[in-house]
């Protein structure tokens, strides 16, 4: 089983998770959108990503982060997530995908992250996938180390 684990939103990233083992980790691909050149997620892109692991003869799932609106952030902040979510999900359904949803709450507690700092994702993903480490060497790469966190916690527990 190929196990897509999504940690959405324009800085998120994509991981693809094969037998417990991260196969490849892409930053969430975006595109500039409007006079404003503000970036949006792009989906053609996603799909494309999604779509090189359909034709290897194994079972595909989708993972995705599921999160609500935080406070004090901003009303467009909110509506572009919002946006690059639903087009996970629309991409998912297109693809005839299952798709499977997890709450932060979730899988931080299934890996002693509650309460924790944003990097501290990307250090236990260091500990347990020390072979990909130079892959996570920036601190914005936390979105990826929770990508990582996001489609093992499904391999782990199957939800």
């Amino acid at each position: 089983m190929i196990i897509i684990g999504v940690d959405p939103g324009i800085t998120g990233a994509i991981c693809i998770l094969e037998n417990k083992k991260v196969i490849e980790i892409y930053d969430t691909p975006t595109m500039i959108d409007g006079k404003k050149n503000k970036k949006q997620v792009n989906g053609a892109q996603i799909t494309n990503i999604i779509k090189e692991w359909l034709n290897k003869d194994k079972e595909v799932i989708v993972v995705v982060e599921h999160v609500n609106a935080m406070p004090g952030q901003g009303v467009t902040s909110m509506f572009n997530f919002g946006q690059s979510f639903g087009v996970i999900k629309g991409i998912c359904s297109a693809l005839s995908l299952p798709i499977y949803f997890v709450r932060p709450m979730k899988w931080k507690k299934h890996f002693n992250l509650i309460k924790t700092n944003k990097d501290a994702s990307r250090t236990k993903v260091i500990e347990v996938y020390p072979e990909i480490s130079n892959k996570l060497s920036r601190k914005k790469d936390a979105n990826k180390a929770d990508a990582i966190l996001i489609a093992r916690y499904f391999n782990d527990t199957q939800l």
